[in-house]
């Protein structure tokens, strides 16, 4: 667990992220994170849940419309 120190931010409040948390994270300066709210609470990921989730749906869509994608390939 870490300990995240709150600051102000004009109207808004930040947070600092620890180093190590940055690290684990790849967080850089300009970058995005996502903070998804879950049954357990809040998660804070560097992975969009929502791009994840359609990239997960690929496979099963591959296999369900091969004959379209196959011949759509041919063009």
């Amino acid at each position: 667990m870490h300990r995240l120190a709150l600051i102000p931010i004009e109207s808004s409040l930040g947070f600092v992220l620890p180093t190590e948390v940055q690290a684990r994270l790849n967080a850089k300066p300009g970058g995005v994170l996502y903070l998804t709210e879950t049954p357990n609470g809040l998660l804070l990921t560097a992975n969009n849940p929502d791009f994840d989730e359609q990239v997960s749906a690929g496979p099963e869509i591959i296999k369900e419309r091969r004959a379209v994608l196959s011949t759509l390939a041919k063009f």
